[in-house]
């Protein structure tokens, strides 16, 4: 598996990294049509989406994307208004304005060993530059991610989403929670914890809710 094949046609690129908010925490803007000529669908950056950020240099950290904002300068704007919608051909500023900014948190990254892929669980070290390219994680990414070098399943990056999943840490938890133990990856007694977490994280948002 190589992870820096941005050549493959499956590979979706979402966007590029603007700025981050803390070592772990970083903010992606998405394309649009000005940016490339097939951008992404609103399904390709949900939330919950695994997200790879690299370049054709290196693979720099595996994320989840937490939260969303819609960046719109021109809200509330108290000037003139036009009398009909601009033409993109002579106002390209204006169509430009409006923007889709994920967060993204860091969990992790993928290690190659030998030619075999498997997933290493924390925050990177590294400090990923601004504009590094952000692709949509496939499933068989996911899968890999989710093995240790000895090919073990590991989620060990769970009490890290609690702490730094936002304002929906724990309904991104759940959701995650929910993708792992659908893809069938852990078997036996691991795939049981993870059942009966998912439906601790359920009671627990549910009884929340209730107060």
């Amino acid at each position: 598996m190589d992870l820096f094949d941005q050549a493959t046609p499956q590979r979706c690129r979402i966007g590029k990294v603007v700025k981050s908010n803390s070592h772990h925490d970083y903010v992606v803007q998405v394309d649009d049509q000005q940016d490339v000529s097939a951008p992404p669908c609103a399904e390709d950056f949900g939330f919950g989406q695994f997200v790879s950020l690299e370049n054709e240099n290196r693979h720099w950290a595996v994320g989840l994307v937490y939260n969303s904002q819609l960046s719109n300068p021109m809200f509330l704007n108290s000037g003139p208004r036009l009398s009909s919608e601009p033409d993109p051909l002579f106002t390209p500023d204006l169509v430009q304005e409006t923007r889709i900014l994920l967060g993204v948190v860091l969990i992790g990254t993928l290690e190659l060993d030998d030619g075999t892929c498997h997933g290493w669980h924390g925050i990177p070290r590294a400090v990923v530059p601004v504009n590094t390219p952000v692709y949509q994680m496939s499933g068989e990414e996911v899968y890999r991610f989710h093995l240790s070098p000895q090919g073990q399943p590991q989620f060990s990056y769970y009490s890290q989403l609690l702490r730094s999943g936002g304002t929906f840490a724990t309904q991104l938890a759940q959701q995650v929670l929910t993708q792992l133990i659908d893809s069938g990856l852990f078997q036996g007694a691991d795939q049981r914890a993870l059942t009966v977490l998912c439906r601790e994280l359920t009671w627990k948002n549910t009884m929340s809710a209730m107060r």
